[in-house]
């Protein structure tokens, strides 16, 4: 897409825990790219539903590599650390694309 837009989740400080919130204000188009920096093996990303979102079940498509590329698709995506009690302490945002 020629549009679209890549996005470092979290920006300098990469996808850690805290990381909730950074999604705020920001106009998120499908087709946009969110790339998940961070230590190997230290944290992850699942993408997941609204109820996983919300109970930090990590239930779902699982990156693992440190520097994963994930394409926006239509309406909200929700991605959560799978690392134990990291989504507790806000390691995951619900970004909405038009």
């Amino acid at each position: 897409m020629t549009n679209a837009t890549t996005y470092n989740v979290g920006d300098a400080a990469g996808w850690d825990l805290g990381v909730s919130g950074w999604e705020n204000g920001k106009h998120f188009k499908v087709g946009d790219v969110l790339v998940f920096k961070y230590p190997k093996n230290l944290h992850s990303v699942v993408t997941v539903n609204k109820a996983n979102y919300d109970s930090c079940t990590p239930t779902g498509k699982t990156l693992t590599s440190g520097n994963d590329k994930v394409t926006l698709v239509k309406g909200t995506n929700y991605f959560i650390c799978g690392v134990p009690t990291h989504c507790q302490f806000d390691q995951k945002i619900a970004v909405t694309a038009n």
